[in-house]
């Protein structure tokens, strides 16, 4: 059966993004069918994976707003054998302001969805730091919810606040949702202060939330790969970063 997989956080520059791209390519090395869905107007899957803006004839926008004249399948890109994307351009910004006044607007990319979902294994969603509607949206259409988080001792405060926002969404939109759990993303291992926060994030959500046994390490080739539109397994496969999401890869389909 398909699960469908937003990876999200409000807090901004904690790897939601990174990770997207480099879970599907892991689950992809490992024989999956993989749909990505870029919902963050400032459209960093799409870039990662190469796709030019100024070539996305239709966005999610338009089907979102306009769901009987353009499907999911009218967006959906090959960008890999084995990973399908929906890209999308700053012109999802506007569908924040559009939604408001649209009816079943919490619904909207869920029933998007529901055409093109048994055609793959996984659908990963990259969400926008934030809690808007668009984000609203991925939650109401998603069987669960990886939240990556920075090893920093800011990061925990936007994790309990994200908690309790999913627990709203459980409770009024979708009670379905499953939270899969917490991945420790940018981690230095040389650095006391990456160790102390890692320790400090376990103990407070021990027995609350699962979090992943797998660590992402923060590493420069992790950061050139994207601008070399390569998932971390296409750019450096036996770099530790590499290791990294296949383990994380690993762990979460035994979450599911």
């Amino acid at each position: 059966m398909t699960k469908v997989i937003a990876f999200a956080n409000q807090k901004g520059g904690t790897g939601k993004t990174t990770s997207t791209m480099n879970a599907a390519g892991a689950l992809a090395e490992m024989g999956h069918d993989v749909l990505l869905i870029d919902i963050d107007p400032q459209a960093s899957l799409t870039l990662g994976f190469g796709v030019p803006l100024s070539k996305v004839e239709h966005t999610l926008h338009e089907a979102l707003m306009n769901p009987r004249d353009l499907s999911l399948d009218d967006l959906i890109v090959q960008v890999r054998d084995k990973i399908d994307l929906v890209p999308t351009n700053i012109s999802l910004a506007d569908a924040e302001l559009d939604l408001v006044s649209a009816r079943r607007r919490e619904d909207r990319l869920r029933k998007l969805i529901e055409p093109v979902k048994e055609d793959y294994d996984y659908i990963l969603m990259d969400c926008s730091p934030s809690l808007s509607l668009l984000v609203v949206n991925a939650l109401s259409a998603a069987d669960g919810v990886v939240i990556p988080m920075s090893t920093d001792y800011y990061s925990l405060a936007g994790v309990r606040l994200l908690l309790n926002s999913i627990d709203e969404i459980q409770y009024e939109v979708n009670p379905r949702l499953k939270i899969y759990g917490v991945l420790p993303t940018r981690f230095r291992a040389n650095t006391n202060i990456a160790r102390e926060a890692l320790e400090s994030v376990r103990r407070a959500l021990d027995g609350k939330v699962h979090v992943f046994e797998t660590v992402i390490r923060e590493t420069v080739r992790l950061t050139e790969a994207p601008a070399q539109n390569k998932t971390i397994t296409e750019y450096s496969p036996e770099h530790g970063s590499a290791e990294d999401y296949r383990q994380f890869a690993r762990e979460l389909l035994e979450q599911l």
